[in-house]
């Protein structure tokens, strides 16, 4: 059963196409990755799935707990399950524990927090802190789809483990979306799926993440554009 289905989506920017008949399925409980270069359209997406009136869509449809969401407000869109861990979240004159406070539906127990807790929402912190932030408040929402944005962006190799694994012991029953174009995450979600976006549009996808990113990390993202393993599906 689909979770989230992106049927034939066109998306402007600014009057500019910046995705191009894109389709994407997600069955719940799966984990996909989307990769890409830079100015690929992975924003883009991102924007568009969690409703940023910016981003207009003219044609296609998304489909999420199998009904359309495409015109509904951001806010709605959250209600209904959607939740995103954005790459440079904003910063807030509110405590973490406070702002858990407002929108927490489902309690968090996590070592070795207590002192995050009593800061002000990204004010001073460090690139993990912020990660750690924007992590512990998805957690909170209990979303049924999470959507990781450049979750291994200005992370070491220990508070990336230490990140992942968190996600993985706190959602481990959701529906996960890692957007990336490192790759460095990859190891500890092990997903479902991989999908290759270039230009606008999914060029690749298969099962076999492996050999996808090995090809990336050999030939760069070129090579995707007459890449066979989307057959692999």
């Amino acid at each position: 059963m689909s979770l989230l289905k992106i049927d034939n989506l066109e998306v402007e920017v600014d009057g500019k196409k910046v995705l191009d008949k894109l389709n994407l399925e997600m069955g719940k409980g799966e984990t996909h990755v989307l990769l890409g270069p830079n100015a690929s359209g992975k924003s883009t997406l991102l924007c568009t799935l969690l409703g940023f009136s910016k981003y207009k869509i003219k044609g296609g449809k998304i489909l999420f707990k199998d009904e359309d969401i495409s015109d509904i407000e951001i806010e709605e869109r959250a209600q209904r399950g959607m939740a995103a861990v954005y790459q440079n979240p904003p910063a807030i004159n509110v405590k973490l524990s406070k702002l858990l406070d407002k929108i927490r539906k489902k309690n968090v127990k996590i070592e070795g927090i207590e002192s995050l807790m009593q800061r002000d929402v990204n004010i001073g912190f460090s690139g993990g802190e912020r990660k750690f932030s924007e992590v512990i408040q998805v957690i909170s929402l209990d979303p049924d789809l999470i959507i990781l944005d450049e979750l291994d962006a200005g992370l070491d190799v220990e508070n990336l483990e230490r990140l992942c694994l968190l996600i993985k012991e706190q959602l481990n029953d959701k529906t996960i979306l890692l957007i990336t174009h490192r790759g460095k995450a990859l190891n500890y979600f092990k997903p479902d799926y991989a999908h290759v976006m270039l230009d606008g549009k999914i060029t690749c996808s298969s099962k076999d993440w492996e050999k996808i990113w090995r090809l990336i990390e050999e030939n760069g993202y070129e090579k995707c554009k007459t890449c066979k393993l989307s057959s692999a599906r």
